[in-house]
Formats: C-alpha cells, structure tokens, sequence
C-alpha cells in the first residue's frame, strides 16, 4: 500500500490534501493512508485556539474547522498523533483515540483540564505510564510515530549534513541531548521497520541496525524518517511503499495486543497529583508483567465479538467556528466524548474523563476547572513524567521554532470562564487551487538510506558492520548505496541560510526563502 508521511502540519490540511493530489497525478497510483507526526492543531473554534501552547500571534484558525463541520471530507483515511502544539482541549476528549471529524483518526495521549501557563506545557509531555504500555508490546511493528525524534538517533545518519542545515542543534548532538529519551528507550525495545517524527522542522534520514536478542535470530533494523514542517519548498511529505496483507480488511481495526493491554493496566490509571510509579520487579508488586497473553487476548475478543473494527462513530462535541459570525469569547468546557464512552464500555475500561470528573468534584486534583494563578500548582493531573521531553525551546535556540516565552506577558492561558479575546485568522481566499505546485515535490522513500562514512565512524556501537561499509537488513537489501534524491528544483540546504526567525510566516503562501 502507498502510505504517506507529513511532518508538522500546523493546521494546514487543504494544502497537505493538495500536495497528496499532485502526488496521485505524478506517481503510480493513489495513496491509501496519511500518517501525520504531530502539531496537527485539530482547531474546532476560538476556544480550541487559547488551549494551544503557542504565543498569541501564532493563533491561526486556519482549515480543519472544515473538516469537522462537514464543509469538506479528508480525501484519503488520516491517522495523526499529538505534537506540542496542539488543540488541547479537543484532543483531551479522546485519551484511547477517535475520530476529531469524518476519515481523521486521532490516536490518543492522557490530557487534563485546565490550562494554565504551566499545564499548558506539560499536557504535551510523555507520560510514564503511556511508555509502560507500549513496553509490554511483544508483537513485531511496522510503523511507530513521534512528534520529536529519540535522542541519539543522529548518530545513525548523515549527522555532519544535519549540523550543516541545523547549525544550532550542535551544542545538544554533542552532548547527546537532542530528542527524547522516551523515544530512544522505546526504539531500542520495540525496533519497528519504520520510524517517523517531525518536530524538529528538518528533513532527515537514518537507519538503525539492532543487535539481534539471541544469537539465532536476526537483527532487526529501523529506518528512520524527519520531515519537516508544511510550507513551501520545504521537504514536509513523503510517500513510501510497504508492504500489506491483501486479504486484510479494508478498513481501520483495533490490535488485539493493544486492547489487551489496556485492559490489564485499567488499574494503573492515576488521575490525581499524587506520585505513582510503575510496577517493576524490584519485590514490591505482585504484578509487574502485563503484556498480552494468548488467553488474555481471547478474552477481549469474545468481549467484543470478534469485531475489531473501529466504528465510524464521529459526532461533533464542539461550536464549529463560523467565518461568517467569528466569535472570540467561547467559554471553555470540559466534554467526555461519546466516542470515549463507548470505547471504554465495550472494553469494560475506566472512562478517564469521568474519573477526572470525578477527581474534581472530590477535590483530588491540585486545582479546580476554574481560573488558575499561575504561581499555583503546575500540576496537570497525571503523575510526573520521568521524561523531559519538552524540547520546545532548545538550549542552543532554534530559531525556526515557535518560542512559548515570546510575548508571553501578552498571552493569558485561561480557563473554563475566560473571555480572552483571540483573533481568528481565515485563510486567503485568493490563493491559487493549484498552491501545492509551489510545494516541495513529494519523495519516495527509498530502499536505502545514505549514510555517511564520517558520521560511520563517530556510530555508537549498537550498530553492527564496519565503518564506511554497506549494512544490509534482514531481507538482503542493501540500505546505504543510494542517497536520498531531491526530485524538485528546490535549492540545497547549503544554500539556505538564511532562515526567518521563528515563524511569521508560518502560515504565509511564499517561500519562506524569498521572504528572507
């Protein structure tokens, strides 16, 4: 199956759905899925824009209020993940995944009300308990998506083109502290074919050869995949052929494995402000495995009667913003999704939302759903995350990232009753149907990886094979002899320099390049 891959979209679906059109026009086929690696900004009204962990300036309505109106449909099914800036309150509504509008799958991520300039920031950090579960995943993967990149995995590609296009990410490559650790524990122990992240708004390819568990096995590899951020002449799509069982279903389906986990730890699910950490085998729990057993699995299939499709159950939650009556005092509400309800029903699991409910009517949480001073608790209602993984703002600045402390003393993170006056930005009416033309040529992925014999050198020694030679994967195909090809006349990143700081015209319909 054709499968394309978007970086940071930043709301900018219509032109993400016109670049995957020209991409149709050029290439072998249609393409069946659209994976997106986060800041997707599911922006439904005014409301959805003050929960979103950017300056003031960067609240842009943009286009998928569209989508979830009924206005337009995505025309290819469309699976993303949460970034750092995001919709918050609207993803919150869908903490086991669902659809935010027809054909737009969200994949799910623990949040909590209310938002204030503290919890604002951390409802975006990687969760202990999220990484526990994924770690009790046994069966092989294909795809894992992040929004930032696992630390260290720029020892594995052309690191001195990186430090090249990305001068200011140096200081943190050579103290290794660039990405999360999260996601590097995670790609060590899962090791699926494919890895995609965005996030860092450069285009970057790596592969990662794994040492095999035991000597009869072979070692697996993970080739990995940056991409950058929607905007002209920039590397922010990629489409890739992989490999798909025919007979399948063609529709979405739950993995077995994965509801079966869920279900083990419904019990570990801690909505208060209190510390909890998670079982291990250190004598203190009973229990310390929870990965999915044959029996287990069973189980939750007969619970669901051997029905494991996912239910086209999307119904809107939220006010959709109208550009002809823009409102700019919406009060912010806390909704539990009836998609939620239903998941957690047939799965016989806890509804977070409720208990978060729940937690509030009891005084639990260390503050209220009401107006916060930010001095107060910067606690967001789940346990503290053992991760750091708020690389928003780098130690060595990336000026082509939105700053949260820009203008901060004009921003106001507000809560249920706030009357904050936002602006709402339509998109121009006079840009050109064919805009994605002045888009970066979609890329094909493909079956090798440059990576070069500087960088080879410097690898850590997880990597098997010698320095400047060819690393075949587990199939015999050879994942170093051919670089990546640039198919437009998009200029080298050698020759962009110059890059305007942060993102004025992150939004804007012009070369960033020209503008600069």
């Amino acid at each position: 199956m054709r499968v394309a891959v978007a970086g940071c979209c930043h709301g900018e679906l219509d032109k993400i759905y016109e670049t995957l059109a020209l991409a149709e026009r050029r290439g072998p086929g249609p393409i069946d899925l659209l994976l997106c690696c986060g800041d997707f900004q599911a922006v439904r009204n005014a409301a959805d824009l003050r929960c979103m962990a950017v300056p003031p300036k960067y609240r842009h309505m943009q286009t998928f209020y569209r989508y979830y109106s009924g206005e337009k449909k995505a025309p290819v099914l469309t699976i993303f993940i949460g970034g750092n800036h995001e919709a918050s309150n609207h993803l919150q509504e869908l903490p086991y995944g669902g659809w935010v509008a027809p054909n737009i799958y969200y994949l799910g991520h623990f949040e909590c009300p209310p938002y204030n300039s503290a919890t604002i920031r951390s409802i975006y950090h990687v969760r202990n308990i999220e990484v526990y579960k994924l770690k009790q995943l046994k069966q092989p993967m294909d795809i894992f998506l992040s929004h930032d990149w696992p630390r260290s995995i720029y020892h594995y590609g052309n690191k001195k083109q990186l430090l090249k296009t990305k001068s200011f990410f140096r200081q943190e490559v050579e103290n290794n502290t660039l990405g999360s650790p999260a996601a590097s524990e995670l790609l060590e122990h899962l090791k699926p074919t494919y890895w995609f992240s965005a996030h860092l708004h450069v285009k970057f390819a790596a592969l990662m050869q794994h040492q095999a568990n035991d000597k009869g096995q072979t070692a697996k590899a993970t080739k990995f995949l940056a991409l950058d951020k929607c905007l002209p002449h920039r590397d922010f799509l990629q489409v890739i052929e992989i490999d798909h069982d025919s007979s399948a279903p063609d529709c979405l389906e739950y993995d077995i494995e994965w509801l079966t986990i869920l279900r083990a730890t419904n019990n570990l699910i801690n909505v208060t402000g209190r510390l909890w950490n998670m079982p291990e085998n250190n004598g203190l729990h009973t229990r310390w495995d929870y990965s999915a057993t044959e029996e287990a699995m069973n189980e939750v299939l007969e619970k669901l009667n051997h029905d494991l499709r996912v239910p086209c159950n999307f119904s809107v939650t939220a006010a959709c913003y109208d550009p002809s009556k823009p409102q700019t005092q919406m009060q912010l509400v806390h909704r539990i999704s009836p998609q939620t309800t239903e998941f957690c029903a047939k799965l016989g699991i806890t509804d977070i939302n409720v208990s978060l409910q729940k937690a509030k009517e009891e005084h639990h949480l260390c503050g209220e759903y009401e107006e916060q001073d930010e001095g107060e608790s910067n606690d967001s209602g789940e346990e503290p995350s053992e991760y750091n993984t708020d690389t928003s703002a780098l130690s060595s600045v990336n000026p082509d990232e939105i700053m949260l402390d820009e203008e901060e003393e004009d921003d106001s993170f507000v809560s249920a009753h706030s009357d904050t006056n936002t602006t709402s930005v339509e998109p121009s009416s006079d840009q050109a149907s064919d805009f994605s033309a002045s888009f970066s040529d979609v890329r094909i992925l493909p079956a090798s990886m440059f990576v070069s014999s500087d960088d080879t050198l410097g690898s850590p020694v997880g990597r098997e094979g010698k320095p400047g030679e060819a690393v075949e994967s587990g199939d015999g195909k050879d994942l170093t002899e051919v670089p990546l090809k640039r198919l437009s006349d998009e200029h080298e990143p050698e020759q962009r320099k110059k890059i305007k700081r942060r993102n004025q015209a992150i939004y804007a319909a012009v070369d960033d390049d020209a503008a600069a």
